[in-house]
């Protein structure tokens, strides 16, 4: 019992309150609607059961955590505080996709301003050459005709079978 009045539990259970009461260290007087709160969702018996089998260092957060999923149980009765979770996760989604595509919007724009001109280093790095495409890459484009070769050894190899594919 803290000082003379009972705590918030036992005033509303309309019992005395015991100096070793389980919950007057974590549902004082003056707030009586934490308890009722959770007694409506959970039931003192279970509150109680709940915070005699925590240490004693535990039971403030395990009372703070019973509050408040009681409070969004009594706001959504279906899903409770995974409900509120839920939602909060799909806002961080749609945010995280918002700026995505602004980041994508800004890079294209800059993009778009950026000058084409090639430096002096550039042009004496060159040798003359041109810095289009067509000009600049055939060698990268000419490749020897490896990619059959590619795919006629990957058929070469065993089928789930065992069987060969191609001889």
């Amino acid at each position: 019992m803290v000082g003379t009045s009972p705590c918030a539990s036992c005033k509303l259970l309309r019992r005395r309150c015991a100096k070793d009461c389980i919950f007057a260290p974590y549902f004082p007087s003056d707030d009586p609607h934490k308890f009722a709160i959770v007694h409506k969702v959970f039931g003192a018996s279970n509150v109680s059961k709940m915070l005699q089998e925590l240490p004693v260092h535990q039971r403030a957060d395990a009372v703070s955590s019973l509050v408040y999923e009681a409070n969004a149980r009594m706001r959504d009765p279906v899903y409770g505080c995974v409900g509120a979770i839920s939602y909060l996760q799909n806002q961080v989604s749609e945010l995280q996709m918002q700026l995505a595509v602004a980041q994508a919007e800004i890079l294209c724009i800059q993009m778009q301003h950026e000058p084409m001109v090639p430096t002096q280093q550039q042009i004496l790095d060159t040798d003359e050459k041109s810095y289009f495409l067509p000009n600049n890459f055939p060698q990268y484009l000419n490749f020897p005709s490896s990619s059959s070769n590619v795919i006629h050894d990957s058929l070469k190899r065993e089928s789930i079978f065992g069987h060969d594919m191609v001889s």
